[in-house]
């Protein structure tokens, strides 16, 4: 065993037992206020809402947890225990090229890796969210889209790995810089075809038929300065019954979307307020901003995988005997996330920053009281905690705590648009 197999082990184990305690934490600290609604919401919550909402947090986060030590086991056992050093050797054997080879192995180790993954996916759609009434999924949708997503992996998937790995092999001591550009373009061009090709593969959109709806968000779109391809509806109700509203797309192609659950539980006036929500993030450019960071830790991530790649120590540690570009890049990807983990504070932090900001600007262009009696009826209709354990939210959560959120808007000034921009 090198000292390499030891960091690993150790950072695994840290990560683990790190994720696991304030799990532990979280759960006790919802069952410690789960007979009692918090005042800021006692109004507008009932009792036996609030408890729903608390059993489902601990369902999830158990599950969660058992989650958690079957992908640590599972980590362990492509690396150390030798998985993918077989699937290596099996592709080996077939007596392909450098090049296919790769392809091949990275190809095969995500679908099993989507396959040995199933049993929590199916537990959590047909058990788990069965029990708590949110459930909408059939049999049949599910596995439909398991074969749309092994489809997609396939068609878009190969060609990607085929190019990175290409670069990798032929393009010198650079190499990483090709391949982070290939990388952020290929972002980019999700980003941009992902609306109107790969999720209408998936769901039903539809454009806004409610006429008077239509002209309150056009409005403020005009007043915010947001050009959009459409308004549309999404058929989410035939999978959760949970609601949501997003924006999808890039530069010509942006489109706004309203789950159906949504738009059949708010009022109009809460919905222009969670819309002008969605568009102060649009405004304060935090789409720009997340995308710098992605490209700044991915031009790092890439040029210590680089270096690693030299490194006889990084594959051995790893329980990989025989070096290869592909093998380097499957083993980095697998590996990163534990070192991820420590770090997702921080990128917590900053997305909490910018739905405060967007809380902010939302309140400047809709009445906060809105935007907060939308929030309410999605927090009580998503059976979403209104107590989680601070430092589990501090780390996991990428929005605020529902009285903090509440609080925030509650005390919110109206400012001019201009007054809330950086």
């Amino acid at each position: 065993m090198n000292a390499f197999t030891v960091v690993f082990v150790v950072a695994v184990g840290l990560s683990g037992l790190l994720q696991a305690w304030l799990a532990r934490r979280h759960m006790a600290h919802i069952r410690a206020r789960r007979n009692q609604v918090p005042e800021a919401f006692r109004d507008s919550i009932p009792l036996q809402s609030h408890q729903k909402a608390a059993d489902y947090t601990l369902a999830r986060t158990r599950l969660g947890l058992l989650e958690l030590g079957y992908g640590l086991a599972l980590l362990l056992g492509w690396t150390l225990g030798g998985g993918l050093a077989l699937l290596n050797r099996l592709w080996l054997g077939a007596g392909l090229g450098p090049l296919a080879t790769g392809v091949g192995v990275m190809t095969s180790a995500f679908l099993l890796m989507g396959l040995l993954d199933l049993p929590f996916s199916a537990y959590q759609t047909f058990v788990l969210e069965q029990r708590f009434g949110f459930n909408r999924t059939r049999i049949g949708t599910f596995v439909a889209d398991l074969f749309k997503e092994a489809l997609l992996l396939m068609l878009i998937g190969i060609p990607l790995a085929a190019l990175v790995l290409w670069l990798m092999a032929g393009a010198g001591s650079l190499w990483w810089v090709y391949v982070w550009a290939v990388w952020m373009g290929f972002s980019l061009l999700m980003m941009w075809a992902y609306p109107a090709f790969i999720a209408p593969l998936f769901n039903r959109f539809t454009p806004l038929q409610d006429e008077a709806l239509k002209n309150r968000i056009q409005t403020l779109l005009a007043k915010c300065g947001f050009r959009s391809q459409g308004i549309f509806v999404i058929d989410g109700s035939r999978r959760s019954g949970h609601g949501n509203a997003y924006f999808s797309g890039l530069g010509r192609n942006k489109r706004i979307v309203f789950f159906d659950t949504l738009l059949s539980s708010l009022e109009p006036n809460e919905i222009e307020a969670v819309l002008a929500h969605e568009l102060g993030h649009f405004r304060l450019k935090h789409v720009q901003k997340r995308m710098v960071s992605m490209a700044i830790f991915s031009a790092a991530g890439l040029a210590l995988l680089a270096w690693l790649m030299g490194q006889p120590w990084f594959y051995t540690g790893l329980g990989v005997a025989t070096p290869s570009t592909y093998m380097a890049l499957l083993l980095f990807m697998l590996v990163a996330p534990t070192v991820g983990v420590f770090l997702q504070p921080v990128f917590s932090w900053l997305s909490r920053k910018h739905e405060f900001e967007a809380d902010s600007y939302a309140a400047s262009q809709a009445d906060p009281k809105d935007l907060i009696s939308a929030l309410v009826k999605l927090y009580r209709e998503n059976a979403s905690t209104l107590t989680p354990d601070p430092l589990y939210s501090a780390f996991h959560d990428s929005h605020p705590p529902a009285p903090v959120r509440v609080a925030h808007l509650a005390g919110a000034n109206h400012n001019t648009p201009s007054e809330v921009m950086p």
